[in-house]
């Protein structure tokens, strides 16, 4: 069979955009595009027979009684959030505390990594995400109510205004995924919440056991029901090009990134990560897979908390 699969392009998912790995018996159409618009364009048309999908909307719209898509415990995206916090220097905010009561950009109050980022400040720093008066850059891609103890404005010119805003001060602070143009240009009036983030996001993972799940792999429900062996070669074929990846990046030869220290900072990654950095399945997911759907739930967006059995196939939960 062909099947259309829409995601980002990752070191893990290279050997299936080439065709180097095929899961078995199919021919995937692996479409490369901008991750935002592969979510949006899956969640309001179901353009595409299986994609990479945002965890926290897929999660919110399970609770909700979407049953469109089923989830694979394949995660193509994790990432630390401690460095997508920025702040102007004149905003008197030195920790993370000080953030009760400031004007905070963010792009989408409903992205997966400011779930992650508004559940550390509460259960780390005692901020809760109701102390924080929030301006959104971006309509969210899914039109849901907000909790009601919530303030939140619209930015007045959109997510393309939030630099500025911050930098003029208009802003206290700005969650950004991607470092905004003010911090780029090294502006003197912004900085980083968290000046060693690095340091701040190794002590949350030895203290929490969490690298923090973005993504996961979705199928629409149509093509799974009409053949459910598909789900686990979908996974196995994903497990092998991540292998290929691994073995990749520990050749000595010919460095396959950009990273003139990449023999080093893969030796680093062992040595605080393991072996399998970025892990799929079930087991080695369940506790951070729990606690983004405990965090979803308790931050009002979702209506109850999901179990991880409800949240991926069945013929995958053993892995």
């Amino acid at each position: 069979m062909r099947l259309q699969f829409a995601g980002g392009i990752y070191d893990r998912t290279v050997a299936l955009i080439t065709g180097a790995v095929q899961p078995e018996g199919v021919e995937l159409d692996y479409l490369v595009g901008e991750i935002n618009q592969i979510f949006r364009r899956m969640l309001s048309q179901q353009e595409f027979e299986a994609s990479e999908l945002s965890a926290s909307n897929f999660i919110i719209q399970r609770t909700r009684g979407d049953e469109r898509f089923v989830a694979l415990p394949v995660f193509p995206s994790r990432t630390f959030r401690h460095n997508a916090i920025y702040v102007n220097v004149g905003a008197g905010i030195e920790r993370p505390e000080d953030l009760r009561g400031k004007r905070v950009g963010i792009p989408e109050y409903f992205q997966t990594a400011n779930f992650w980022i508004r559940a550390f400040l509460q259960h780390d720093y005692a901020v809760l995400p109701e102390q924080i008066r929030w301006v959104r850059g971006d309509p969210d891609k899914l039109d849901l109510p907000l909790p009601a103890n919530l303030e939140l404005t619209e930015a007045p010119g959109g997510r393309a205004a939030l630099s500025g805003m911050l930098e003029a001060g208009d802003l206290d602070a700005l969650v950004e995924l991607f470092p905004p143009a003010c911090f780029r240009a090294g502006s003197p009036r912004v900085r980083r919440l968290f000046p060693d983030c690095r340091a701040a996001e190794i002590e949350y993972y030895q203290r929490t056991g969490h690298f923090p799940i973005m993504h996961l792999v979705a199928l629409r429900r149509d093509v799974y029901e009409r053949d459910r062996t598909l789900a686990w070669r979908l996974y196995d074929a994903f497990l092998e090009a991540k292998r290929q990846a691994y073995s990749h990046l520990q050749s000595t030869g010919a460095l396959v990134t950009s990273l003139p220290l990449q023999v080093s900072y893969a030796a680093e990654t062992r040595a605080l990560f393991g072996d399998d950095p970025f892990p799929y399945g079930v087991e080695r997911n369940r506790h951070t897979m729990g606690a983004l759907a405990r965090y979803v739930y308790e931050q009002g967006v979702a209506p109850r908390e999901l179990s991880v059995e409800e949240i991926f196939v069945p013929e995958l939960l053993n892995t």
